[in-house]
């Protein structure tokens, strides 16, 4: 079959942050309390700092890992809040020379915040510079060069690191070892999401009923940056082809507008689907052949596609390459090959 795919290269069910969620940031929650979901991590990190409270010192430093779009940042920067502390942020790719993180270490004050995301993405020689200043809090620089060189400390204010990262495994484990805590943030269920809606409705000061928000967050693949982009959507369908309420009909007729099912697949996500089933039998397929077929880069598809449809229980991995399940036919609304009725592929959907 020589059927080709086009895809649309801006998604709305991207995990990652974009230009258009700037409004986003007055979004956040300020304090624990305000902070909905993650309720094992949000536990830990209350203890921990009015542990630090009583104490009268700095916390210790903390690793955020998790999907993107979970909430890292916004827990970085209500641990800021609630210790009373200023917070400097940057990421990783950012800092390109052992002076730049000099620079920023230099600049804080007592009991700080440094938060870096995406901190796997540091350089070695960054680490390197970086791993006194965790655990003695101070710098070692180099001066001069060749038989001139000398090396001198400079001491540091105690302060707080909080790295963030999507990819805990290609952290260092130098670098790991020396984070005092290590929250992981997992997806959201469609309960937790629809009480964010709710809260950034009112914020946004959108009507919005229970069962729209809920329809909503059935859809917003257990991410909350998704979840607010497509109440911000909604909203536009709502003041433009409805009366400015989001009800559950109008959340139904603006998920369809935006081309996303019930179970928060876009196009793309389908597209890739489609193209095992149609063009390869349901796979194995290589992901290279499957990128090339859709127009996509292939980490495209592997960091922000697969995924999600394997946690859905729609797709597997193989030695071999990629391959659909049951699900996916009938999600698709497509006839189950018979050797599915032989064997059991043993996917069930995380939802």
């Amino acid at each position: 079959m020589n059927q080709e795919y086009t895809v649309d290269p801006s998604r709305l069910v991207s995990p990652d942050m974009s230009a258009a969620d700037a409004e986003e940031i007055s979004l956040r929650p300020k304090t624990l309390d305000d902070y909905v979901g993650q309720e094992k991590a949000k536990g830990n990190l209350k203890v921990y700092l009015r542990a630090a409270q009583q104490r009268g010192e700095p916390m210790d430093h903390i690793l955020l890992y998790g999907p993107p779009g979970l909430g890292k940042t916004t827990l970085a920067g209500i641990v800021a809040q609630e210790m009373g502390v200023q917070i400097r942020i940057t990421s990783g790719p950012a800092i390109e020379k052992p002076g730049d993180l000099a620079a920023l270490l230099t600049n804080l004050q007592e009991g700080d915040i440094l938060f870096i995301d995406e901190i796997h993405r540091l350089s070695r020689q960054v680490e390197e510079v970086l791993y006194p200043a965790l655990e003695d809090f101070a710098l070692d620089i180099m001066i001069g060069k060749g038989p001139s060189a000398q090396s001198i400390r400079i001491n540091l204010p105690r302060f707080t690191l909080v790295g963030a990262t999507t990819r805990a495994g290609q952290l260092t484990g130098p670098l790991r070892d020396r984070f005092g805590i290590l929250l992981k943030l997992e997806l959201y269920s469609p309960k937790e999401l629809g009480r964010i809606i709710m809260r950034s409705a009112g914020i946004l000061g959108v009507p919005i009923t229970e069962e729209g928000a809920l329809e909503l967050a059935r859809c917003a693949r257990g991410t909350p940056r998704i979840a607010n982009r497509m109440l911000k959507r909604a909203r536009d369908f709502a003041t433009v082809q409805g009366d400015g309420t989001i009800d559950w009909e109008t959340a139904i007729a603006a998920r369809k507008w935006m081309d996303i099912d019930e179970l928060g697949l876009d196009e793309l996500d389908r597209s890739l689907l489609r193209a095992i089933i149609e063009m390869y039998n349901g796979g194995p397929v290589g992901l290279d052949t499957l990128a090339a077929v859709l127009g996509e880069e292939s980490v495209t598809l592997y960091d922000v596609c697969e995924p999600y449809l394997m946690q859905m229980g729609m797709l597997t991995r193989t030695p071999r390459g990629r391959c659909v399940t049951r699900l996916a036919y009938e999600h698709l609304h497509m006839a189950v090959p018979k050797r599915f009725d032989e064997e059991d592929s043993g996917q069930t959907s995380m939802f």
